[in-house]
């Protein structure tokens, strides 16, 4: 069965059904391989495989279960190594709230110690988010990490809470420690749209060609290729939504200027008036 896969997947071609941007084909892909889960991680934190001896998903979906509300969180919650808690998210859609959002759930995952337990005792805890926009569009960068730091002399605060984004809209901006450690290929990988390229870059390294045929293989499954269908209407309907409130914000500001084009007009026309008027 391994072998027919790999023998198909070496001959697929044209388009792929949703690429892994598509957050419930991440998730699918990233649940059910734990060697291109442990990968990315890797690749994201810069570990060598030897630091790395348990990857662990402790949020499981039913995968293929059908889901009544579509928004949903497909994040994927994971301990490493027994000790340090990781919080991965895609995602496609700018709500303009991410920043406040990523604290928001940072803070929550860090805040797990019992009654009783001493603070020392609180778990480190790192989210990462793969965002195919700019957070900061002044400013985009492909893969930041955020500390607490002194913000007078950089001197950090604590490690127990990191914040990575990677900014999969400029891939092009990946530094050489970026392309040292891959980052750069597996968001490639994600927004890949062809068997053909998702082949060329999971040549790269044996973590990307996991979880190149695992998307292979999640692909050709009817009930994960519907709720991928699933989560691309959702966003199509988001989409359209602010669109719908661009284009009315658009036509308020289009209001506001004429009434303040025909205020000044006005203002004018007066003061002509009262001239004429004392002349």
């Amino acid at each position: 069965m391994k072998m027919n896969l790999e023998q198909d997947f070496l001959n697929a071609s044209g388009p792929v059904p949703y690429c892994m941007v598509n957050d419930y084909l991440f998730r699918a892909v990233l649940q059910s391989n734990n060697k291109a889960l442990k990968g990315l991680i890797c690749a994201l934190l810069h570990l060598s495989e030897q630091e790395v001896f348990s990857v662990e998903i402790t949020n499981p979906i039913v995968l293929g279960e059908s889901v009544e509300n579509k928004e949903f969180r497909l994040d994927i919650n994971v301990i490493l190594n027994n000790n340090t808690l990781i919080n991965l998210e895609m995602q496609i859609a700018n709500k303009l709230n991410w920043r406040e959002r990523s604290v928001m759930y940072l803070c929550r995952s860090f805040d797990q110690l019992n009654h009783g337990q001493d603070y020392i005792e609180a778990k480190p805890v790192i989210h990462i988010g793969f965002l195919d926009y700019s957070l900061f569009e002044e400013c985009p960068e492909f893969y930041a990490s955020y500390k607490l730091i002194n913000i007078k002399n950089d001197q950090k605060y604590s490690d127990s809470l990191t914040l990575h984004v990677v900014d999969l809209s400029h891939i092009e901006l990946a530094t050489a420690e970026d392309k040292r450690y891959h980052i750069h290929e597996w968001a490639r990988l994600f927004k890949a749209t062809t068997w053909e390229e998702i082949r060329m870059i999971a040549s790269k390294d044996e973590h990307l060609k996991e979880a190149a045929q695992t998307m292979f293989r999640m692909s050709a499954d009817d009930l994960i290729r519907k709720r991928c269908r699933d989560r691309e209407e959702y966003y199509q309907d988001l989409r359209n939504y602010e669109r719908a409130i661009a284009e009315r914000e658009k036509t308020i500001a289009e209001k506001e200027r004429d009434y303040e084009r025909v205020t000044a007009e006005n203002e004018k026309l007066r003061a002509e008036i009262e001239r004429l008027k004392n002349s």
